[in-house]
């Protein structure tokens, strides 16, 4: 089951580019390596330190 997540603190942007991306949890973002998410339309850097703490914070990281 994924583990549920609320952005806290994600623009709007960002939020829209992980949603497109079909990335619905903390779990889905884990699959992809951070290099791919940096690209995504509407990510920045602010966004993926947010993502990467919320992710650490849950024992999880991003893909190799």
């Amino acid at each position: 089951m994924s583990k549920p997540w609320t952005p806290a603190g994600v623009a709007k942007p960002a939020q829209r580019a992980l949603a497109n991306a079909g990335i619905a949890s903390l779990d889905d973002l884990a699959t992809f390596p951070e290099a791919k998410v940096a690209t995504l339309h509407g990510m920045g850097p602010k966004a993926l330190d947010l993502l990467k703490a919320a992710m650490a914070a849950e024992g999880l990281g991003f893909a190799k």
